[in-house]
């Protein structure tokens, strides 16, 4: 009997344990959740799609010579391709310099793609980049003369990179990604230069 009356005490505690354990639980379910604000609805504005910022022209070997003579100031002329991936690489800072240096010198850029490039990812890479400078397509016979025509030290890499000052002397070029604060040291020196 006493094992009996143990066993039913046993299952009496459990029963009481277990109800006030399902009471807590229900009672934490049906408690009302905290209030809070409602998320603020984000306005979601349109912008028109991108136009091409420079149109591609292209240009021959004395396109090409007429082009790099500077005009009464310094004149950036940077060579690049679609297909190079350091070119595209350095080019957010080279439309900075140009957003930083506008009026104090001219800018051009170069491509070396292919010619069926001219209207198709030539354009819509500098348009995505928002490169206002004006742009250009190298299409020759003979690189290694267009090439000679820059400077005899240009191996014909690409990126790359002349600054001439404003009487067409070569003041800097880089074969390779631009180092920024050279760049602008050198632009420093002939835009002070050029002012006095």
């Amino acid at each position: 009997m006493k094992k009996n009356l143990i066993g039913a005490f046993r299952v009496l505690v459990c029963g009481v344990l277990s109800g006030s354990l399902l009471a807590a639980g229900a009672a934490a379910q049906t408690k009302p959740r905290p209030k809070t604000s409602p998320k603020p609805k984000t306005k979601i504005i349109k912008l028109p799609p991108r136009e091409v910022v420079s149109e591609v022209t292209q240009i021959d070997e004395a396109g090409l010579r007429a082009a790099v003579k500077p005009n009464g100031k310094p004149l950036l002329v940077n060579f690049w391709a679609t297909w190079c991936d350091p070119c595209r690489e350095e080019f957010p800072d080279l439309v900075k310099i140009d957003a930083d240096y506008k009026g104090r010198i001219d800018f051009i850029t170069v491509s070396l793609d292919d010619l069926a490039e001219i209207n198709r990812d030539v354009p819509k890479f500098l348009a995505a980049m928002n490169a206002p400078m004006r742009a250009y397509l190298l299409k020759v016979e003979d690189e290694g003369a267009a090439i000679a025509a820059i400077t005899k030290d240009w191996q014909g890499g690409l990126p790359f990179t002349i600054l001439y000052n404003e009487k067409g002397e070569i003041a800097y070029f880089r074969q390779g990604k631009i180092k920024i604060d050279v760049l602008r040291g050198e632009l420093d020196k002939l835009v002070t230069t050029a002012s006095k």
